[in-house]
């Protein structure tokens, strides 16, 4: 059986439909018994056999004659190489899959022609016809740019220079940015009474202008400052981590989020002058992700020894209680651009200790878009 590939498609006819579409989700069907297949679709049935050539009727043939094609020239004239790889893996799993256009069965939604989308994945045991879909695939080379904008919703199927995959879950607004009920956290005050989060004002439970020194890069808080580090986990101590009292270091994202709220004397423009002048419009960005978690009810700390911004703790009632973090954030722009060698690397790092790799997309005027990131196996 041969197919005929004219206008980016491949049409085949005889009983195509009762042995590709019906029986096995491929295409999608046309009058009588014809079908129309997405050139990775017949790249996957001349590898196994079930279409013995493609007849490029193109008239791109030597004098513009059409010429039959075998796996090796379909490949060559389609560049549908790593698109293939990726359908050959998911189907080899078990799973039906169609390409994102809008005329395939099945597809639909925002997959439909979206520059994001290559497949949709429906799950196993069903097809095109059933109308529920189990993972929207993006495919990329390593090398391949990918814009942080453009995941979220999709799962990112890289392939390597050896031609191995890895699978990457992306999600946007996850858990770690909510409540219980999907909705932002109320602040929790040192007696573990649930309180309206904090706007300008000083923090419920917070000692009132502790005093403060910007020294260096961080603020020193002395006096009434355990509070701070013991019952909300700001700063460390200054004498060390054995130390059970003394002055409270803060960081400058620390230093600049109480001083603006009023609970520490220092001076906070002076704090962000310096927070800018030692990283650029980059501290903007991260005081504002940091302000965010924190009237989210969820503690950020330094995430400087696992190589991310922060490392978060979902649940804190105590230092002396203090459990593992969940989760790292980097604050980046949403017009970053991933390699996707660096995301696997930040991913792989998360996961080793035991943690959720979040990207903060900050933008310049302060809204924040939350994406995570987690390796998955179909």
């Amino acid at each position: 059986m041969e197919g005929t590939l004219a206008d980016g498609v491949v049409r085949v006819g005889g009983d195509a439909r009762q042995r590709f579409y019906d029986s096995r989700g491929y295409g999608r069907p046309l009058d009588r018994n014809r079908i129309e297949l997405a050139p990775v679709e017949a790249a996957h049935l001349l590898a196994r056999g079930d279409l013995d050539a493609v007849v490029d009727g193109s008239g791109s043939g030597d004098g513009g004659a059409s010429r039959r094609l075998d796996f090796r020239a379909y490949l060559a004239r389609t560049g549908a190489t790593l698109r293939f790889a990726v359908y050959k893996d998911l189907r080899d799993r078990g799973f039906y899959l169609s390409p994102a256009r809008a005329e395939w069965p099945g597809v639909g939604g925002d997959a439909a022609g979206s520059d994001d989308v290559d497949f949709v994945v429906y799950p196993r045991g069903k097809g095109p016809w059933d109308d529920e879909i189990a993972y929207r695939i993006r495919v990329a080379g390593e090398r391949e740019p990918v814009r942080a904008d453009s995941l979220g919703g999709v799962t990112l199927a890289v392939v390597d220079e050896d031609g191995e995959l890895t699978y990457f879950e992306t999600d946007r607004e996850p858990d770690l940015v909510a409540g219980a009920e999907g909705e932002p956290a109320d602040d929790v005050s040192a007696g573990g009474d649930r309180t309206v989060a904090p706007d300008a004002d000083a923090e419920p439970s917070l000692p009132e202008e502790v005093a403060a020194d910007l020294l260096g890069d961080r603020v020193v808080c002395y006096g009434d400052a355990d509070a701070l580090y013991e019952r909300r986990f700001y700063g460390q101590r200054l004498f060390g981590r054995n130390a059970e009292e003394g002055p409270i270091q803060l960081s400058l994202v620390e230093g600049a989020y109480l001083a603006q709220r009023g609970v520490v004397d220092a001076d906070p423009a002076a704090v962000v002058a310096l927070g800018r002048e030692v990283e650029g419009e980059r501290f903007d960005r991260r005081l504002r992700t940091y302000a965010d978690l924190r009237d989210r009810g969820v503690v950020p700390k330094s995430g400087f020894k696992f190589g991310a911004d922060f490392r978060v703790y979902a649940e804190f009632t105590d230092v002396d209680s203090l459990s593992h973090s969940t989760d790292l954030v980097r604050v980046v722009a949403p017009d970053r651009v991933f390699y996707p060698r660096d995301l696997s690397l930040d991913v792989r790092l998360a996961g080793g200790v035991r943690k959720r790799m979040v990207f903060a997309l900050t933008a310049a005027n302060g809204e924040i878009d939350w994406l995570s990131v987690a390796r998955l196996t179909p």
